[in-house]
């Protein structure tokens, strides 16, 4: 089959327009395919980072919206293999102009003496932490958020409460920088505390708690929420990358919304590639019977046009996939990346690409293979007489 390769190459470009228009969309296709495998594989198949490996949050049973006790953390220290545990309270709010894309940040009230001891990842000069454990309204921010809104220590950031009735005015005194990049804002738990008063500020909406080894992570999360299990506010403890996965939910099922996606593209590049070769079959069935006259097999006939298919579609895929490589760069800069830490290195492996190419070729082949098999069973006499 390789000698009849400079004919397959030259069937496939013998119509330019239609050539380059048939790759364009499929090159469009395959992009949008790339792009959801991408995620799919980011949120779903990914390994979990280091940094992430001792970590566990618990939460409200029912939603991350309702809040519990404050009392658990005392609880939950107790339990064996928890090293430590703190305060994980999203905050929300507005940072000046919410229109804005660069504005939106996650922020989180912590407990500053807890905060470097649990997330271990992150670094900073020890005065900077000194000042966060200090200072009363201080703030941290994450590297890459303070260069993006142009941050600087010792400066006054005010945010607009929406969650809490309450305005933030904090001041910065650290820049620590993350591995992951994940921007965000800290600020000391008891400063909300004292903004919201009794009540309200005696609950937490979530726990983040540190484990004394991986092989205590799977334990935590079965002792905890049985700790609880009797009382009113109960618990979930899961991984920190679960718990990052569950905001996903508030947008429906996920899992069945990409591989629905996924189903109809792949149809419509079915589609596109049959009803391509359709054409390019049709105009040439005089040609079959003159390359059957000079000897060529039906199989060598059904090989050329599965190739001319199969070509196609492996330019269109690559295209497709170059594309789908740009648009990651976009979501991991975009606001939706900022916020689930899972995206934040989006990006077309090889393994999704390879994935991708396959799939075009398989696509490709699957979809000339019908006007194929028909004009490799067309006799000499019926093709010569064909008129089309």
């Amino acid at each position: 089959m390789l000698r009849y390769l400079p004919l397959i190459w030259k069937n496939s470009v013998r119509n330019r327009r239609r050539s380059i228009l048939t790759i364009c969309s499929l090159a469009a296709s395959l992009c949008l395919l790339g792009l959801l495998f991408a995620v799919y594989r980011a949120l779903f198949l990914a390994d979990a980072p280091p940094s992430q490996a001792l970590r566990v949050v618990t939460h409200h049973r029912v939603s991350i919206t309702q809040s519990l006790p404050i009392s658990y953390e005392t609880r939950i220290q107790q339990v064996p293999g928890v090293k430590y545990v703190m305060v994980w309270q999203w905050f929300g709010g507005t940072y000046k102009d919410a229109r804005d894309q660069k504005n939106f940040f996650a922020r989180f009230a912590v407990e500053p003496d807890k905060f470097w001891l649990v997330r271990t990842e992150f670094e900073a000069p020890e005065d900077q932490k000194q000042a966060f454990l200090h200072n009363r309204t201080g703030a941290v921010a994450e590297e890459t958020l303070a260069q993006k809104l142009n941050w600087k220590v010792g400066d006054r950031i005010m945010i607009q409460g929406d969650i809490f009735p309450v305005n933030l005015e904090v001041t910065l005194v650290g820049i620590f920088k993350d591995p992951e990049k994940a921007a965000a804002l800290y600020f000391s738990q008891a400063y909300l505390r004292e903004l919201v008063g009794p009540g309200r500020g005696d609950t937490a909406g979530s726990f983040a708690i540190l484990a004394n080894s991986p092989e205590d992570v799977p334990k935590l999360s079965k002792t905890i929420d049985a700790l609880f299990e009797n009382s009113p506010a109960q618990t979930k403890t899961e991984t920190e990358q679960a718990f990052a996965l569950f905001f996903t939910s508030f947008i429906g099922n996920v899992k069945l919304f990409l591989m629905a996606i996924c189903a109809a593209v792949t149809f419509t590049i079915l589609l596109v590639s049959a009803n391509t070769m359709a054409m390019s079959v049709r105009e040439r069935i005089r040609e079959v019977g003159i390359l059957k006259t000079l000897g060529f097999s039906n199989r060598a006939i059904l090989g050329i046009v599965l190739g001319e298919a199969g070509l196609i579609a492996l330019i269109g895929g690559g295209l497709g996939i170059l594309l789908a490589q740009v648009l990651a760069i976009g979501v991991r800069m975009s606001p939706v990346g900022a916020f689930l830490q899972a995206l934040k290195n989006l990006s077309v492996t090889p393994p999704v690409a390879l994935l991708c190419l396959v799939l075009a070729v398989i696509i490709g082949v699957a979809s000339a293979l019908v006007p194929a098999a028909g004009a490799a069973r067309t006799s000499i006499l019926d093709a010569l007489r064909n008129t089309d």
